[in-house]
C-alpha cells in the first residue's frame, strides 16, 4: 500500500513541478526550445524543439529507476514510476488531446477535457515568453470548466 501511495503521491506532485517548470523554465531561461511550441512558424515539421523536453523530463525517472533496481535505493523505483505515470498522462492529454499530434480523441463532451483544452488554448494565445496563463496540464483554473459546464447546460 506504501508503495501505491508513493506513486500517486509523487503523481499528484507532478503537476506543481509542471507549473513551476513551465512557468519559470520553459518559459524562462529555456525558452529557446520552447518558443517554437507557442510559434509554429517557428519549424516546419512534426516535430519541435519542444519536443527535447521529453527528454530532459525522463531523464530523472531513469536515474531513479537505476538507482532503485541496480542499488535498491529505497523507494527510488517507486517516484521514477510516479513520474513516468504522469509523463504518461502529460502525453497523452497535451500531445494527443490537446494538440491533435495524433488524430484521435477530437471530440469530447466532458466538461473537463474542454476545460483542459479551453485553458490551454488560453495559454498558447500568447507567442511571447513574458505573458501567459494556465501552466499547469491537468489543474487549469476552475473558470474554464465552469465555462464549459454552463455552455453544457445552455
Amino acid at each position: 500500500m506504501l508503495n501505491l501511495a508513493i506513486v500517486l503521491g509523487v503523481f499528484l506532485i507532478m503537476e506543481a513541478v509542471t507549473w513551476f517548470t513551465h512557468k519559470y523554465i520553459m518559459h524562462g531561461f529555456l525558452w529557446v526550445l520552447h518558443k517554437d511550441h507557442h510559434d509554429h512558424r517557428l519549424h516546419n515539421s512534426w516535430w519541435e524543439k519542444n519536443d527535447a523536453f521529453f527528454i530532459i523530463f525522463a531523464t530523472p525517472s531513469i536515474i531513479l529507476f537505476a538507482l532503485g533496481t541496480l542499488y535498491a535505493v529505497p523507494y527510488c523505483w517507486q517516484i521514477g514510476l510516479g513520474i513516468t505515470c504522469y509523463g504518461i498522462a502529460y502525453f497523452l492529454v497535451h500531445d494527443i488531446f490537446i494538440h491533435q499530434r495524433i488524430k484521435v480523441f477530437r471530440d469530447s463532451e466532458s466538461s473537463y477535457f474542454r476545460g483542459l483544452r479551453r485553458g490551454h488554448k488560453m495559454h498558447h494565445k500568447h507567442i511571447g515568453k513574458g505573458e501567459g496563463e494556465c501552466f499547469g496540464m491537468l489543474m487549469v483554473p476552475f473558470k474554464y470548466f465552469k465555462r464549459e459546464m454552463e455552455a453544457k447546460k445552455a
